[in-house]
């Protein structure tokens, strides 16, 4: 190609960038317009322009665009979700430099601190949820606290040890007494270690669950079954159904509508309604093992179909809040769906704290329903531009509303918004679950806990080979900050070859 078709070429695809980028310029800023007023946090504007730039980017299908980027051995904005401007902008310069050489002082490349502002407030984030950092790994470790650690020191002292970051406190289970002596042996494990580990509190949420299970003979439920959903425990066997269960969250039942899915069990059954009667809701499993699978009480139920108005705060949260707020370093919200939700819990903390305290209290959103990924820009707006502010991506529930096929790229997508908005994001759910419980890891869960190292905190579930979790992550986490950085690869020189 001579030089002449070749600057033409580089001509248009000048053309076409600044384009694109005066659009994402004035999209942007007029998506930023519109979040400026819930935004109180003067530093975290920048973030929320940066979100907003990138969400108007996103919006558009850039795989020619890269590809056409490619052979000038130019950015291909795969990993521009720090500084989306500054991207464009040093793409563009570069160009102009190719194609319009006469031009270019016009277009100077832009400052190198432009491409660095968004790691920096990434940073400054991380550690206003998860404290300064202080081991020399970058990705921080949550646990779950088991009931033992409200009387045994010593497993909660290990747990730091071999690297907790954070302990995290289920508010569904234990309670006040327990929680209390859980959070004086994370106090005195910090003093005798000299280290620092955060608190989280997590608020239970309108988690539906079975309740009551009527099943005759014990039996298995197969496929083809019908079972009824009943708002209270079965008495009896009624319409002829032998199979009923309660469901703990009745309000959720009266929101079903025929055709729509129920999974129960982390997507272990799944069925869909078929009739909605007097007593309840009348479904039959379409998914099910080929054995039969068990079901059992006390197991997570999930209406992916269903956009249910459920308010996010029970009374049984709002009672823990009296004790969360005095003594937690991050609230964990639970089923938060809307930036609506986020006020109504911020509303209540500051029910109970003075505002300088309300506003250093951080808040974990779990996103773990379709409502909760579509409106995450919105709430990340309403939490962040208070207060600290993280993402849980709450893996098992999301699996079971958005289809496990769906559950890797979702993760990604999710992953990308929040690197864009310069917010913290918690990798959760059987993270080396079979390493935690029987104490020997599957291949896939040691690279699933590699992955882990995109985000900004890796989550383990309690076991009792919980100690053993905490020091094997902490070693693949280790590991892997030597070769990646969010999605950048860090090109160390390999020694496997050398």
């Amino acid at each position: 190609m001579s030089t002449r078709a070749r600057r033409a070429q580089a001509e248009a695809l000048l053309t076409e960038l600044e384009s694109l980028s005066q659009a994402v310029e004035q999209e942007g800023r007029e998506t930023f317009d519109t979040w400026r007023s819930a935004i109180e946090r003067r530093g975290f504007c920048p973030s929320a322009l940066n979100l907003a730039h990138y969400l108007a980017l996103r919006r558009r299908d850039l795989r020619p665009l890269q590809r056409a980027l490619i052979p000038w051995g130019l950015s291909s904005l795969g990993r521009s979700e720090a500084h989306v401007m500054a991207s464009l902008d040093a793409v563009i310069a570069t160009l102009t430099l190719i194609a319009r050489p006469d031009d270019a002082a016009s277009r100077p490349h832009p400052p190198i601190h432009r491409f660095f502002r968004g790691e920096r407030a990434l940073r400054r984030n991380v550690d206003a949820v998860f404290g300064p950092q202080t081991r020399a790994r970058r990705v921080r470790i949550m646990v779950t606290m088991p009931a033992t650690a409200a009387t045994d020191y010593g497993l909660v002292r290990d747990l730091i040890a071999r690297g907790m970051d954070c302990a995290r406190i289920n508010c569904a289970h234990d309670g006040p007494d327990a929680w209390s002596a859980m959070i004086t042996h994370v106090r005195q494990a910090e003093q005798e270690l000299d280290t620092r580990c955060r608190v989280l509190m997590d608020l239970g949420g309108p988690k539906a669950r079975t309740g009551q299970v009527l099943l005759p003979d014990k039996r298995r439920v197969y496929r083809g079954d019908t079972i009824l959903l009943t708002p209270e425990p079965p008495t009896k066997r009624m319409r002829n159904l032998p199979i009923q269960v309660e469901s703990q969250l009745p309000e959720a039942l009266a929101q079903l509508a025929i055709g729509q899915h129920v999974w129960i069990d982390d997507g272990k059954i799944g069925a869909l309604v078929e009739d909605i009667v007097p007593e309840g809701v009348v479904v039959r499993v379409n998914h099910a093992s080929l054995t039969g699978s068990k079901l059992r009480e006390e197991k997570g139920m999930n209406f992916p179909d269903s956009d249910l108005a459920l308010d996010p705060l029970t009374e049984d949260d709002l009672a823990a809040l009296d004790f969360v707020a005095q003594h937690a370093d991050l609230i964990g919200y639970s089923f938060v769906q809307t930036r609506e939700d986020v006020q109504r819990l911020q509303d209540e903390i500051n029910r109970r704290l003075p505002p300088e305290r309300a506003r250093e209290i951080g808040i974990i959103a779990k996103i773990e329903t379709r409502r909760a990924v579509h409106n995450l820009p919105e709430i990340l707006i309403q939490a962040a531009g208070k207060q600290p502010f993280g993402v849980m991506i709450a893996r098992g529930d999301l699996a079971v509303e958005l289809g496990f096929q769906r559950l890797a790229e979702m993760q990604e997508q999710l992953l990308w918004i929040c690197e864009a908005a310069h917010a913290p994001v918690i990798w959760a759910t059987q993270v080396l679950e079979t390493f935690v419980k029987k104490g020997t890891p599957s291949r896939a869960e040691i690279t699933d806990a590699a992955m882990g190292s995109r985000a900004d905190c890796v989550m383990l579930n309690k076991g009792d080979f919980i100690v053993d979790g905490v020091a094997m992550l902490d070693d693949v986490l280790m590991r892997m900050q030597e070769h990646q950085i969010k999605k950048r690869a860090q090109l160390r020189a390999l020694r496997s070859w050398s």
